[in-house]
């Protein structure tokens, strides 16, 4: 096979306050036409700054590159070309998509528009001819409905749809190397199980190659030709998929190959109601043309349901289909039509004094902890907050429960004068959970808590979590899209579909035994990119 990208020694430096920190060191990778290559490896272990390489991306001023390191792409030696030379292969030859198309896509410009800049910007194509083209290339990644799509804004889009629209503007030129950085990460799991499909579909009908970076190997297995394990900005392993899955040499990749959460094996079912909820709607209005008429968009319909104490209920489904919104209702954050009972009593009944209590009582741990985290707040302050609207407390009462929220979730309490940005997307996390159990509450909503974290990571804030559950006999409802987390922490799944709850029960007996086709998809995206 002929190579079409040569990685020979790259070594990356920053300078970061006055000293230099190596994020890659002396790899060397070779990347085949029409091949698929994993580039696997945690958070921090160098990846990105790889791929990044490869287009030279990287500030100029903050990084340089070891004496011996070379890049050769299609015979070009990219770390000596000129600007010129690099700006005929950016987006024409190589091109690359990111892990979230909403920070990537101009959210004041149409998605049409958008796609069809990219076709003007590499091309001597009249308008007409950019706009046939770029609604070609929406056909092609096989966006529905692609002329009223073409019109659309980024937030008018699923993040499937958005990732497609984002994978579209890749392949104006139809590049001979794809770089896709961490492109299902945030995407439910049919979702990324159909962006796989489409990449590999692609790549076998445009003949191109895929530099595929991903911290999941399970995906790995199922779409890759060749990986390479990546840790602390070295290779440790590299070879045939098939052949590393089977018979990993390196003690890192077994490690990240055993990082799959066990299912719960005991679950838990307490006989007495903490909350019921009955016939619950929330309803959301919409923009429309007609400003003397509002549209209304139905996110949660008609659902009842019970959540015993003691328990964790995993609520599942797709992006969009509701979950969230029926967290923030029973939280109380958002107007909500029906019934909702907290220890027997109808929210909508609270004192003023009952629901400033309700509040300390319903925390919500979110997806992102940095941006739910004041970045101008110490750790120490930012854990501390609640305590001061909820509890009348010294100084030093004060600092003693801070310190002992951090004990809880493993944060050495010497850090607390730190600032978030100082810490890791782990440790953050951490922090949003200690933030909310300082205040001893009794329901915990964990909005997609370790969506964005590494296997490893995620691991160790599930056993977190439960842990603190033990301690402190927390009922939670664990939303999440991933599957394999779900079975891990839950006792009842509860599943969601166009804001309808369409199947409940036990853990098991809704893994073991679906009784409706939308959950069986569900599972079946689910275990078609497991590890194991």
């Amino acid at each position: 096979m002929n190579k079409l990208l040569e990685i020979k020694n790259l070594s990356v430096d920053f300078n970061v306050r006055n000293t230099k920190f190596r994020a890659v060191n002396s790899i060397n990778l070779d990347l085949n036409t029409n091949e698929t290559m994993a580039l696997v490896g945690e958070s921090g272990s160098g990846k990105s700054v790889t791929a990044m390489s490869i287009l030279q991306l990287l500030p100029e001023l903050k990084s340089s590159y070891g004496e011996e390191s070379s890049i050769f792409f299609n015979g070009i030696d990219i770390l000596n070309a000129s600007k010129s030379e690099l700006r005929s292969i950016r987006g024409n030859q190589v091109s690359m998509i990111f892990q979230e198309p909403m920070t990537s896509l101009n959210p004041y410009h149409r998605v049409g528009k958008q796609i069809m800049e990219s076709c003007l910007l590499h091309s001597n194509l009249k308008k007409s001819e950019a706009k046939k083209e770029a609604m070609d290339l929406m056909e092609l990644v096989e966006i529905p409905d692609v002329k009223r799509r073409f019109d659309a804004y980024p937030h008018e889009l699923s993040g499937g749809q958005r990732q497609r629209v984002m994978i579209a503007m890749a392949l104006v030129n139809k590049p001979k190397l794809l770089i896709a950085d961490e492109p299902t990460t945030a995407l439910d799991v049919t979702i990324q199980a159909q962006i796989l499909d489409l990449m590999g579909k692609l790549k076998a009908e445009l003949g191109m190659s895929i530099l595929f970076i991903t911290h999941d190997l399970g995906l790995v297995r199922e779409f890759s030709d060749t990986v390479s394990v990546m840790k602390d900005g070295k290779i440790v392993e590299q070879g045939n998929t098939e052949l590393i899955f089977d018979n990993p040499q390196d003690d890192y990749t077994k490690k990240l190959l055993a990082a799959e959460p066990p299912p719960k094996v005991d679950l838990i079912s307490e006989s007495s109601s903490m909350i019921k909820v009955s016939n619950l709607n929330v309803f959301y209005d919409i923009p429309s043309i007609n400003l003397f008429k509002k549209n209304r968009f139905h996110a949660v319909k008609e659902i009842s349901f019970d959540i015993q104490k003691n328990t964790t209920i995993g609520l599942v489904g797709e992006s969009g289909s509701g979950k969230s919104t029926l967290g923030r209702a029973i939280a109380n954050l958002i107007d909500y039509g029906g019934d909702i009972f907290y220890q027997g009593k109808d929210m909508q009944s609270y004192t003023a004094s009952e629901m400033k209590n309700l509040k300390k009582d319903i925390q919500i741990v979110f997806q992102d902890p940095y941006g739910s985290l004041s970045p101008r707040m110490t750790i120490g302050e930012i854990i501390g907050e609640g305590l001061d609207v909820h509890f009348e407390l010294s100084k030093s009462e004060k600092n003693i429960k801070i310190e002992e929220a951090m004990l809880d979730v493993g944060i050495d309490p010497n850090m607390k004068f730190k600032y978030p940005h100082e810490f890791s997307g782990g440790q953050r996390q951490r922090i949003a959970i200690a933030r909310s159990i300082i205040l001893q509450p009794a329901f915990m909503i964990l909005d997609e808590p370790t969506s964005a974290l590494d296997r490893s990571i995620q691991i160790q804030i599930i056993d977190l979590l439960k842990t603190i559950q033990d301690k402190y006999k927390l009922t939670y409802l664990f939303i999440s899209h991933d599957l394999k987390v779900i079975r891990s922490v839950s006792d009842y799944i509860f599943v969601m579909q166009d804001g309808n709850l369409v199947e409940s029960g036990k853990a098991d007996e809704v893994f073991d035994n679906p009784k409706k086709e939308y959950t069986n998809k569900l599972l079946t995206a689910a275990l078609k990119y497991a590890t194991n």
